[in-house]
């Protein structure tokens, strides 16, 4: 996400490099191009020139510390403004209700119903919420099957009525359902709509009526860009949403959606989504995203991710295992696994300081373990137990069985050799003991 801003922006800064001090001719000349940037990633032109506008009167009243030289200074004030302009800080969602209902809003084709089913998943499993989703989409023939088959994959009930036509009276019977079983939380799924379409727009108007929502919240697709703008502040004049959710993010290499919306509807971006599964949603952090655009990393959001996946009693088992040398591919498989449901494997790696920039012309697929996996997996369970019984008929046996050449057999077992003895010294570093994540 946001690769040509950034490269963009990088190039902008280096018109700085080597100046001795920030004056009003260099900036002036570093600010145009950074307007150019902002332009070229499809960011509105009044969001855009205000930037400017903001960080060239904070540059120009700057002194340049002795140890920080321009560059370093144009790109923190940059920084911190990319950061306001998106907000500021994370906005947290409303959950006060009893039982706390939430509206989704949107274009057709913005990812409305499989955000609904992402954020049922994530307040289930971070917040402790009981949820219903309600399909209120009665236009879309595969809407209601959708968002039950999502439900199935999130183990959570869907509330739908065949053949009524009615989206308003599902919303009030969904809730009414969701009192009856004790579900904490309601997500009502609406059909998607055109903002010019006053017929649809009034009805969405009716349910959020009739049901007074605690938080009503538009999604839309980052990559239309300045056209999502636009239609936000349509949907914010009718409805006075309480937020925004950005989804398709990783797949945007602009970013004007994000950099623009906050400024023009003047609400937050709560949530973005990163990915096709249940769990590629994050809470929006603006400077966090001001990092990332900056190429700075996002070794926070990394952690955190870690973290979610993180199991204190698997790592006191792994623990003691790699004390006594018995690592063994069965704990490295299910090591890769974790990785694996961290995300995207690229955007994981952009989060780390100065690596973005570094793989930002490589393909990095996900199946980048698929080969390791399949050679793995072609072991006999004592095999995977005692790697040290792998000698050179069975190391055949295996490159057939898993389609791939005895050489790249033999690298694994050397890497995942070298990869023991090195875990083993780590441990013996800390005094036997793995170093903690903290929470």
């Amino acid at each position: 996400m946001f690769e040509s801003l950034s490269s963009r922006l990088e190039r902008s800064f280096k018109i700085l490099k080597g100046e001795g001090k920030i004056t009003e001719i260099n900036v002036a000349e570093t600010l145009k191009d950074v307007r150019r940037a902002l332009l070229d990633a499809d960011v509105n032109y009044k969001t855009a020139k205000q930037f400017t506008e903001t960080v060239k009167e904070k540059a120009m009243g700057q002194n340049v510390l002795t140890a920080v030289k321009p560059e370093q200074l144009m790109v923190k004030i940059v920084h911190d403004e990319l950061a306001a302009l998106m907000g500021g800080t994370a906005t947290d969602i409303n959950l006060k209700g009893s039982p706390a209902v939430i509206l989704m809003s949107g274009l057709q084709g913005s990812g409305k119903t499989t955000f609904s089913g992402k954020l049922a998943n994530m307040l289930k499993s971070k917040k402790g919420k009981n949820p219903l989703l309600v399909a209120g989409d009665v236009y879309r023939p595969a809407a209601i099957e959708q968002l039950k088959i999502l439900g199935e994959q999130i183990s959570v009930p869907v509330y739908f009525e065949e053949g009524n036509k009615n989206p308003v009276q599902i919303a009030q019977n969904g809730i009414k359902q969701a009192k009856q079983n004790g579900n904490d939380l309601v997500i009502i799924d609406t059909a998607g709509r055109l903002a010019i379409d006053e017929e649809m727009m009034k009805e969405i108007a009716a349910i959020k009526d009739a049901v007074k929502p605690d938080e009503i919240l538009f999604v839309v697709d980052s990559m239309t860009g300045q056209d999502a703008v636009n239609t936000a502040k349509e949907f914010n004049d009718r409805l006075n949403f309480n937020g925004v959710v950005l989804t398709k993010l990783d797949g945007d290499t602009r970013g004007g959606a994000a950099l623009s919306i906050r400024s023009v509807v003047d609400k937050p971006i709560k949530f973005v989504g990163t990915g096709e599964k249940m769990d590629a949603l994050d809470v929006f952090h603006p400077e966090r995203m001001a990092d990332r655009i900056l190429g700075m990393g996002d070794i926070v959001s990394l952690v955190e991710r870690a973290q979610e996946q993180y199991d204190e009693e698997e790592a006191r088992r792994l623990q003691k295992k790699i004390a006594k040398n018995q690592f063994d591919f069965n704990d490295f498989i299910g090591q890769i696994q974790q990785i694996k449901k961290m995300g995207n494997l690229k955007e994981l790696a952009s989060m780390i300081p100065g690596v973005g920039k570094a793989i930002k012309d490589l393909d990095i697929d996900d199946d980048a373990f698929k080969s390791i996996e399949a050679i793995i997996y072609s072991m006999t369970p004592k095999e995977r137990s005692n790697p040290e019984i792998l000698n050179g008929s069975r190391r055949q046996r295996i490159a057939k069985g898993s389609g791939t050449s005895i050489q790249e057999v033999n690298k694994l077992i050397k890497q995942f050799d070298q990869t023991r003895k090195m875990m083993k010294m780590m441990t013996q570093m800390k005094g036997g003991k793995m170093p903690k994540m903290r929470r």
